[in-house]
């Protein structure tokens, strides 16, 4: 079992920026792929960015460019770095663990999320 934490969410202005923070504990020997999903308001969640423990990034195109996501594995720790923020970035923000290396995993461990407002 893992489980993960995260923290960092808030409210920000459009344009501004926020750091996500996601700390696993618990099998952490197990991880390979963490990343971070997100739901907007009466939307369906959806996947944000992703890295494997060797490094491998995905961004989903409404972010690219804009988040940056990176891990360290000492820590076993993920992080997303969210810059230039618009309104339609607010979302509740999971992070999310996985054994494979894509979290797209029905296997899959969920953080109990963290909500991100940004205001116009």
């Amino acid at each position: 079992q893992v489980q993960l934490v995260e923290s960092g969410g808030g409210l920000v202005q459009a344009g501004g920026s926020l750091r996500l923070s996601c700390a696993a504990s618990g099998s952490i020997f197990s991880i390979d792929a963490m990343g971070w999903y997100r739901q907007p308001p009466g939307k369906q969640r959806e996947l944000t960015a992703s890295i494997t423990r060797g490094g491998t990034r995905y961004y989903s195109d409404s972010v690219k460019g804009r988040f940056i996501i990176s891990r360290d594995n000492a820590k076993n720790t993920v992080y997303l770095q969210m810059n230039n923020l618009k309104p339609e970035d607010t979302a509740v923000y999971y992070c999310v663990s996985s054994p494979q290396r894509s979290v797209v995993d029905a296997e899959a461990s969920w953080g109990q999320g963290t909500q991100v407002t940004v205001s116009s």
